[in-house]
């Protein structure tokens, strides 16, 4: 699916690790064509998200400073974003892990290492699905 096609979501990603954002970069623009605004850090997220308006929050776990939960709970406080959908990204991914993420409104988990040829679908899919699921 590419930008161009009708329903695909605009993604602010947070991930304090280079590597990470530079293959999530090229899975998601490259591979995908979907556009994306990459963050460092949730204090830099913050600072960015109103401007940027996503459509999708793409959230590191463990982060120094500001968790990903911590972003998440900051990011919903904002005006506009209090329903925006969160998807995960975290090299922890035991069953309670992925239930705490979960409880905390999140679409889903996506493991890392992640398959960078596949990640813009999986993630387009998944936004979709929550567009489908929050239709009145």
């Amino acid at each position: 699916m590419t930008q161009v096609e009708l329903n695909t979501p605009r993604i602010l990603h947070v991930d304090d690790d280079d590597d990470i954002r530079a293959i999530t970069q090229i899975a998601l623009e490259v591979v995908g064509k979907l556009e994306v605004h990459q963050c460092a850090s949730g204090q830099e997220a913050l600072l960015v998200a109103a401007e940027f308006t996503p459509d999708l929050f793409l959230l590191d776990v463990m982060m120094p400073g500001m968790t990903g939960e911590d972003t998440l709970a900051a990011l919903r406080r904002m005006p506009g974003m209090e329903n925006t959908p969160v998807i995960f990204m975290t090299a922890k991914a035991q069953a309670d892990d992925v239930a705490r993420l979960m409880s905390l409104g999140s679409a889903k988990v996506i493991t890392k290492p992640f398959d960078p040829l596949t990640l813009a679908t999986k993630v387009v899919e998944i936004w979709q699905q929550q567009q489908i699921t929050a239709a009145p």
